[in-house]
């Protein structure tokens, strides 16, 4: 089995940047935010169970998930997160599991934008934090999503602390530098993981 590398960052930091980075290595990626979407497509259990709690509301017409629908129903019922997050949760880290397990290359790269505040970094071997400064993060997001600052606060409010993220972190990427500087960070941690992965395989 690979050698997982959890990768995670707040919103706006560059996650799938570095991700694409790696990719090009030949990397496996496991995207979190992929597999989010899978375990509700059509004719997925998880859809299944939705629509039996919720009925036809969280449908579109042309039978997908209605995603603003739900989002704003667990925003003002949270006994309907939880029970989302009950369904949802277990079916997306069994993917994850499952993803990790059948990557080819020599290691792969799990990105979970969640990782620290859904205690999924047992899922890897090492963490990886793509950091950045807050107002990087909401300059990036501002620009990148054309949403209101106040909604940027209020996603930076509900995600874990840079400090919370750093301290969990075997591994860092200062995203604030050049282009050519990203790239002899990812190439380094590029070779510090295949040593590792070679480590493992000898010494299981």
């Amino acid at each position: 089995m690979a050698v997982v590398v959890g990768l995670t960052g707040g919103i706006g930091s560059g996650k799938s940047t570095v991700a694409n980075r790696f990719a090009a290595k030949g990397i496996d990626i496991i995207d979190a935010d992929v597999i989010a979407r899978e375990v509700v497509a059509p004719g997925s259990d998880g859809l299944a169970a939705i629509v039996a709690r919720f009925g036809a509301p969280a449908l579109t017409p042309d039978g997908s998930l209605d995603r603003a629908w739900l989002r704003e129903r667990v925003f003002s019922h949270p006994d309907d997160k939880q029970w989302l997050d009950n369904l949802l949760h277990p079916m997306i880290r069994q993917r994850m599991i499952q993803a990790c397990a059948q990557a080819s290359s020599a290691y792969c790269l799990l990105v979970v934008p969640l990782l620290v505040e859904n205690n999924l970094t047992s899922l890897a071997q090492r963490v990886l934090v793509v950091d950045v400064d807050e107002q990087t993060q909401i300059a990036r997001t501002l620009a990148r999503d054309h949403v209101s600052e106040q909604q940027v606060h209020a996603i930076l409010a509900a995600q874990a602390s840079r400090s919370q993220r750093l301290a969990v972190a075997d591994d860092v990427i200062d995203n604030t530098q050049t282009e050519a500087e990203l790239d002899r960070q990812v190439d380094a941690l590029h070779h510090t993981y295949l040593t590792l992965a070679t480590q493992a395989n000898v010494d299981p």
